[in-house]
């Protein structure tokens, strides 16, 4: 057993409840939605564009933010104090811009043309008829995705070791037989809704965890005094760089490439109703991060060193505070909404990654012309959702690198190389295929570069100049090329309420 196993807390009869209780409301969705599901891949992939605008809401939301804000943002409030609010802020402006503006053009778009994925967006967009640019997308989309889903299922390892006591490859094991469970019976329709609840979770662990370790270490006052004293840095915000700032706040600029939050945009009901996800969305947004950041200055001042935390991991911070302050029902509580932002974010890859290869590989080009039965392409989609996992469970086996740096690296690839197009393709009228994939081309490389240069990334995070390289390439390439001749009639759609 390892080391964070060896201190974390034994099997509760209480916290295992509330936890099982937890998984069969997932499970439950799975099952309640599989017929819906089922009856063709608009259904399984976007939901039959029929999704309700909380639902929308809630589901864009944490999709976006994984294991990465309760295991990673909570660690950088430990490591860095109020300051980690710059990792946060970027992407609850740069959502908060899409929920308004960029969603809306999407969502038009996509319905006047009957696309259900985002390589079909750009298809469509751009007149791609030799289907080089759904390749590509499709080629970026899994280097970067197996990462994304692997780094869930690792984080879901550890909540296991320090929750349960359990080996830490046992736990990556479980978190992925339960994922795969209710994503392969229910589709989109079952991974929004179990988002929904998973946000219930999320928010009231986010909420009740600090307020309760807050008092009872004596009051907001009386921890601030007690972190001021270890160091000033634990309640000043601004001690922090201003390459480090910028660097942060540039992690916003990866929502408008993640196709699994635009893919909710997509499903809505409505377009009119994004103002009524804007709204909501945001809140939720802000709620989470500032309960993040509270996390982890309440973990500075209970577990002043390192070396008190599980195997020294800042990342397994969030279950030691909660295994240590809350009643065992409370601390299941908290337990699931690790897993439900782990669970939130790798069940919505998984479909975004085989609705690439089935829709737009399988369908789309390899029988291209052809008539298949709805019926067999949802039975091949849950049959690549369950290869894509075992080929993640392989990967997070091997993976050395934190959660947090790998999620990042993969939410930087996909926001360097995809962001930039998109927001081109739904705002530029001029902007052209072969602008976009040389766009996309650049941006990739200048991620992967930047990231394996130790001197460029120490300096900034590799998502700026990515995005930086992708949106420069895709505008000058752009302007030096041809659109196709169906470019002004497709930009008008999307301006075209259903």
């Amino acid at each position: 057993m390892d080391e964070a196993a060896q201190i974390s807390v034994s099997a509760d009869g209480y916290a295992i409840g509330a936890f099982i209780g937890y998984l069969v409301i997932l499970i439950g969705i799975g099952a309640y939605t599989a017929r819906f599901s089922s009856r063709g891949i608009s259904e399984y992939f976007i939901g039959g564009r029929t999704v309700n605008r909380y639902v929308v809401a809630l589901s864009a939301v944490v999709s976006g933010r994984s294991a990465w804000l309760l295991l990673g943002v909570t660690g950088m409030a430990y490591t860095m104090g109020p300051s980690a609010i710059w990792a946060v802020l970027g992407y609850i402006v740069v959502e908060l811009f899409l929920f308004l503006y960029y969603a809306r053009r999407l969502r038009n778009f996509t319905e006047q043309r009957d696309c259900i994925t985002v390589p079909d967006f750009f298809a469509a967009r751009f007149d791609d008829k030799d289907g080089w640019l759904r390749i590509l997308i499709v080629t970026i989309f899994l280097i970067f995705m197996i990462g994304y889903v692997s780094a869930q299922f690792v984080a879901g390892g550890k909540a296991f070791a320090s929750g349960f006591g359990i080996s830490m490859n046992s736990g990556i094991l479980l978190t992925a037989v339960i994922v795969v469970l209710y994503t392969i019976m229910g589709g989109f329709m079952a991974v929004s809704l179990t988002d929904m609840v998973q946000a219930v979770f999320m928010i009231l662990s986010l909420i009740v965890l600090p307020w309760i370790a807050i008092a009872n270490f004596g009051g907001l006052m009386e921890m601030l005094s007690e972190l001021g004293r270890m160091d000033m840095m634990y309640v000043d915000p601004f001690a922090i760089s201003v390459g480090a700032a910028i660097g942060f706040l540039g992690i916003g600029l990866g929502s408008p490439g993640n196709p699994h939050i635009l893919s909710r945009y997509m499903s809505i009901d409505k377009s009119s109703h994004l103002t009524t996800v804007a709204v909501v969305g945001t809140i939720w947004n802000v709620l989470m991060a500032w309960g993040a950041v509270f996390i982890g200055l309440a973990g500075r001042a209970w577990f002043p060193e390192i070396d008190m935390l599980p195997a020294g991991d800042t990342e397994n911070l969030f279950p030691l505070l909660a295994r240590e302050q809350l009643h065992p029902v409370l601390f299941g509580v908290v337990l699931a909404s690790i897993f439900a932002a782990i669970m939130s974010t790798a069940d919505s890859q998984l479909l975004v990654a085989a609705s690439s290869l089935v829709r737009d590989i399988y369908d789309k080009l390899i029988h291209k012309g052809d008539e298949i039965p709805q019926k067999r392409l949802v039975g091949l989609s849950r049959i690549v959702v369950l290869m894509l996992v075992v080929l993640s469970l392989g990967f997070g086996y091997l993976a050395e690198d934190l959660v947090f740096w790998l999620v990042l690296f993969a939410w930087a690839g996909l926001g360097a190389s995809i962001g930039p197009a998109s927001i081109l393709a739904l705002f530029w009228k001029g902007t052209t295929r072969t602008g976009v994939m040389a766009g996309m081309v650049a941006g990739t490389a200048v991620t992967i570069g930047w990231y394996f240069t130790p001197a460029l990334s120490n300096l900034m995070y590799e998502l700026i100049p990515g995005f930086l390289a992708g949106l420069s390439v895709t505008w000058l390439v752009s302007l030096v090329t041809s659109p196709a001749p169906d470019t002004k009639r497709a930009f008008r759609d999307m301006f075209t309420e259903e």
